[in-house]
């Protein structure tokens, strides 16, 4: 680390003297925002659950005063050593441990500044890869592919012999493949299966070769390495996801009895356990076949041997389409008590103002809400997301402005009126992008827009079922499932005006 001398110091304490005495109002000014609020909140709380009001009320202040201390640390430190100019030079470790900070709360170009700076002074380090592999991966976060791509390469070409190399070229298929280039995303993965047979991502590289082929076109050679998924990994939960990526292939292609055929070879199998399918799905994407090759009451027959609960997702498309063809309606039990108190309506102002504005149902809000921070303001995940609504503070920025915040800190996540504004911004314009498909909405909110978009592009016939099975993240996917759960609860029990049924 850089040493000032005390002869230089007072100077260059003056110089940094603007910017960290600017960050240190800023942090005064949220704290003052948590001491002001604190019991205001309290008092709506009252009206809810008057248990949980003592526990949470404890938990406000810590989560004011404790969010982002490492980040704030980290920038105070980067004023006082860079002097106004370029960032010093200092040892390799601490150059990572600050590029981790920085990139943890997805201020990505501060941390490829310390990424770079290792990679100037120390090319030889061993922690190089690292850096090689952090400075791809933001451009992928950025969604900036093509310098993704060129960085995983220059990672790939000399560091295949470590853990972030190996990454690195998994990474690189699928950096390929939100770049369009899907052969090349293929040959990518490939390589991976070739050099890595034991890998870490060995599995999801046969998956991703196969989904990568087919929306090449190549369909025969997608085929194959269905095969190769199924020999290689038998009665395994990557043997039950090639061959339900062979059955969303056949629906894609609107082949319907090879469809009904692939839906039930993953039915054959005993169980779905860590799978990314279940069989309420494989029924519901077998009745769909059946519906659209003319056998309507064999359709109807699979679709109505699918439980319906406010837990199947399946469950509720099944009824509806149950309804729509005129056959038994399946309706799903009455609400527990523990679902309906796990169902609260929290701050009703702020979310009527908000999605009145942009046509929202804010009982969707309500839905996302719950999943993603469980009604606590002060919440902040290990991505960086922050708030009652988790949002990333650069996705934030991009919508600031529309909702009347057009000078956002990271900290202002944590107001409910600002983050509730800002999120409801950013949901209305995915409702736009994805033409008000809620699954869309969900899929993208958790698992990124562009991913989103591509499980959307392969879905044919449009239908949320198939859809959602196509998304290609096992936790986007479980999030999808429990946020239109929430969100069909929520129906169940609310008005659109959140006043109770």
């Amino acid at each position: 680390m850089q040493v000032y001398h005390a002869k230089s110091w007072p100077a260059f304490a003056r110089a940094a003297n603007d910017k960290a005495t600017k960050k240190i109002a800023a942090a005064s000014k949220f704290r003052l925002f948590c001491n002001q609020h604190t019991s205001a909140f309290l008092r709506f709380m009252s009206h809810v659950f008057a248990f949980s009001i003592i526990l949470f009320a404890a938990t406000i202040p810590a989560f004011c005063q404790k969010s982002d201390t490492a980040l704030r640390r980290v920038q105070e430190q980067d004023v006082f050593s860079r002097g106004g100019g370029d960032i010093p030079t200092l040892s390799p470790a601490e150059h990572l441990a600050r590029a981790e900070t920085y990139s943890s709360n997805r201020l990505f170009p501060e941390a490829r500044a310390h990424w770079m700076k290792l990679l100037e002074v120390y090319p030889n380090d061993a922690g190089v890869p690292k850096a090689l592999f952090g400075i791809a991966r933001s451009f992928m976060w950025e969604r900036q592919y093509a310098k993704a791509v060129e960085w995983f390469g220059r990672l790939t070409k000399d560091h295949l012999d470590t853990k972030d190399g190996r990454e690195g070229l998994a990474f690189l298929g699928a950096s390929y493949v939100r770049l369009g280039k899907n052969l090349e995303a293929a040959k990518a993965y490939e390589q991976y299966v070739s050099l890595f047979p034991q890998g870490e991502r060995v599995d999801s590289a046969h998956l991703n070769i196969i989904d990568a082929y087919r929306e090449a076109g190549k369909y025969d050679e997608a085929a194959s390495w269905i095969q190769k998924a199924v020999a290689t990994f038998a009665d395994t939960p990557t043997e039950i996801n090639a061959l339900q990526a062979g059955l969303r292939m056949e629906i894609f292609r609107e082949r319907w009895q090879q469809a009904v055929s692939a839906a039930d070879s993953v039915l054959s199998k005993n169980s779905f356990r860590a799978s990314m399918t279940s069989a309420d799905e494989v029924k519901y994407l077998k009745a769909l076949a059946l519906e659209k090759a003319g056998k309507k009451q064999l359709a109807m027959d699979v679709y109505g041997s699918i439980g319906n609960s406010y837990l199947s997702y399946y469950g509720g498309l099944a009824s509806e389409r149950l309804a729509k063809g005129r056959a038994k309606f399946h309706m799903p039990e009455t609400p527990t008590s523990k679902q309906i108190a796990d169902s609260p309506v929290m701050f009703r102002a702020e979310l009527l103002r908000e999605a009145g504005k942009r046509k929202i149902d804010p009982r969707f809000l309500l839905a996302i809400m719950k999943q993603e921070s469980v009604f606590k303001p002060g919440a902040k995940s290990p991505a960086g997301a922050r708030g009652l609504l988790q949002l990333v503070f650069d996705t934030a920025i991009k919508y600031k402005d529309a909702a009347g915040y057009p000078n956002l800190q990271p900290d202002d996540l944590y107001a409910p009126a600002v983050n509730i504004a800002i999120g409801a911004e950013y949901v209305a314009a995915l409702r736009d992008e994805f033409g008000g498909l809620y699954e869309g909405i969900a899929a993208s909110y958790n698992g990124g827009e562009d991913n989103a978009l591509r499980w959307l592009n392969r879905s044919k016939p449009k239908d949320p079922g198939i859809f959602v099975a196509e998304i290609g993240f096992a936790e986007s996917k479980n999030y999808v499932f429990k946020v239109m759960g929430n969100y069909r609860l929520y129906q169940a029990l609310y008005n659109e005006d959140l006043t109770r049924k």
